[in-house]
């Protein structure tokens, strides 16, 4: 497969499993998420990474209609080309690359990829990636070098993960107010976010929120982030689900004008602009749908 022809991966309600916990994993591989994220990075120990990797690399190919991604450790640690090593003949749908300092990191990770794919009789470009690319305060001032790359590393990103904890750190300020609300600079660097995937014309995810026993905070914050653009957000206990689910689906209206704005141009394919409804469509509104019906998995 190409990277042209991969089909859209929808990530309303991507959901964290412990890369070194065969009972999580085996519980989101049946939930209800749109896709599952086996972790070798935050949520297992040092000593437990090596041995995590052949786990996570059996739970990817027993699960093989499923929609999986493989969050590696950080390019500067130890443990990144040896993750990339153990996971990539399994074939997951992506890999998410936390603490992404920039486009850079990208074609190192385009680079590793490639040679591992080959090595694995794998089509190049085959494997996607998701870079969370908000994690430290440097990151931010790499955002706008997304749009800039090009070829199978441009090809492979399939949107921008922000994520709220890890900056909050570098800041100096807490993730989040006691209201839920972010403070100034961390509300700063998740707009930024929504602009530099716009910029790549890929889809943006939002930070997970923190309390999975608290669905009217995550209810509120998921209500907030679909309306401000973004298409689903991490999770980190299946009870998050439902309401991510809900919440980054689009309403019955929104899919019946995405569906005939895109039947539109398709029956118009020459024209730039004309009326639907009594109203001006144009280019932008065609992209707007057809945002809308991917998020609907249409």
């Amino acid at each position: 497969m190409t990277p042209a022809a991969r089909p859209p991966i929808r990530l309303r309600s991507p959901l964290f499993a412990p890369g070194d916990q065969p009972r999580k994993i085996d519980k989101a591989m049946a939930s209800a998420a749109d896709a599952v994220i086996l972790d070798l990075e935050d949520s297992v120990a040092a000593g437990m990474k090596i041995s995590a990797r052949p786990i996570v690399a059996d739970a990817v190919r027993a699960n093989a209609g499923r929609t999986i991604l493989v969050r590696i450790n950080p390019r500067d640690t130890p443990w990144y080309l040896g993750d990339l090593a153990a996971i990539v003949a399994a074939s997951p749908a992506a890999i998410l690359l936390p603490k992404c300092s920039g486009a850079a990191d990208l074609r190192t990770l385009d680079h590793h990829l490639e040679v591992l794919e080959v090595a694995a009789g794998l089509e190049v470009g085959s494997i996607a990636v998701l870079p969370i690319v908000t994690e430290t305060a440097h990151s931010l001032f790499t955002l706008g070098e997304y749009g800039r790359l090009e070829g199978n590393a441009a090809a492979r990103l399939i949107g921008l993960g922000f994520g709220a904890e890890d900056i909050s750190g570098d800041l100096g300020v807490p993730p989040r107010r006691p209201d839920g609300a972010y403070p100034a600079p961390i509300a700063a660097a998740r707009a930024a976010v929504l602009a530099a995937a716009a910029t790549c014309g890929v889809i943006a995810i939002d930070s997970p929120w923190p309390d999975f026993r608290d669905p009217a905070g995550q209810r509120a914050m998921a209500e907030n982030g679909a309306a401000d653009g973004f298409s689903g957000m991490f999770l980190i206990h299946p009870a998050q689900i439902d309401i991510a689910n809900e919440a980054f689906s689009p309403s019955p209206d929104q899919v019946e004008w995405a569906t005939r704005v895109q039947a539109a141009f398709a029956a118009n394919p020459d024209s730039g602009v004309f009326a639907l409804d009594g109203k001006m469509i144009d280019r932008p509104h065609f992209r707007l749908a057809v945002r809308i019906l991917s998020a609907a998995g249409k």
